[in-house]
């Protein structure tokens, strides 16, 4: 197979995984370790991926990939992920759902859930909880971004103040190996920190890529979330963080 072929298939997989090893290539192509060197050397030379120790991850940036993108990217992990975090979540409560791929799917394990009161500044979560008909469902104000549906700025968190909830699921656009959690939009990040203040509980849920990949602005802690939802174990060092903290790390492969 030649570079021409190997490369968009390489980008696929570090889309699906965060990252890609040299062996693990040169095992999938069957072709020399120096070939698949090469490769990943003229990928990061063009941008499309950075290369680390041993392989490449999606390139750091400053701008999030397309939504259409994040909502097939580990597809299948997301949804493991929310069957968990939604069988934590109990029937007759108040709970903020927020931006993003992973938050929708835990909107789609809520539609058997009675008598939830469900604020979203997600427009997708909100047309996805509309086939439930016990569930409760009020939108923020805000600015839209057309993008991914996500409602943004002071009039989403003005509205966000109003509440004082049970329970709030959050995602984010990458987790730093100190535990910190990151996003692209500061907007997106000010309304994100305004709902952590006024939820009594926060469940995190992001998928195994978010521990490869970087963004510049910082939204808290995993020391401010109570339960961190994924799919895989988490970098060293990350679990004896969370257990020190007191967060606990639920896992749920890909089944």
């Amino acid at each position: 197979m030649s570079q021409t072929f190997r490369h968009p298939e390489i980008l696929e997989i570090a889309r699906r995984d965060g990252k890609v090893s040299v062996d693990d290539l040169a095992e999938h192509f069957g072709v020399t370790l120096q070939t698949i060197r090469r490769d990943l050397t003229d990928l990061a030379e063009a941008g499309r991926l950075e290369r680390v120790h041993g392989g490449a991850v999606l390139p750091s940036g400053t701008t999030n990939i397309g939504y259409e993108e994040r909502r097939s990217l580990n597809a299948g992990a997301k949804q493991s992920i929310a069957q968990a975090c939604a069988a934590q979540i109990p029937n007759g409560i108040s709970l903020f759902l927020n931006i993003g791929t992973s938050t929708e799917a835990v909107a789609r394990e809520l539609l058997h859930h009675e008598h939830l009161m469900v604020v979203t500044n997600n427009m997708n979560v909100a047309n996805i909880l509309v086939a439930n008909p016990t569930c409760e469902i009020l939108v923020t104000g805000g600015q839209l971004r057309r993008s991914d549906g996500g409602l943004i700025g002071n009039l989403a968190a003005e509205t966000i103040r109003q509440f004082k909830f049970d329970l709030a699921v959050i995602g984010c656009s990458a987790l730093d190996r100190d535990g910190d959690l990151l996003d692209f939009d500061i907007r997106e990040v000010s309304v994100s920190r305004t709902i952590l203040r006024q939820s009594r509980k926060t469940y995190l849920v992001a998928d195994h890529t978010k521990f490869a990949r970087s963004a510049p602005a910082r939204i808290a802690s995993l020391a401010d979330v109570d339960v961190f939802f994924t799919d895989a174990t988490p970098p060293p060092d990350l679990p004896s963080l969370c257990s020190g903290w007191g967060t606990d790390i639920v896992i749920s492969p890909d089944r």
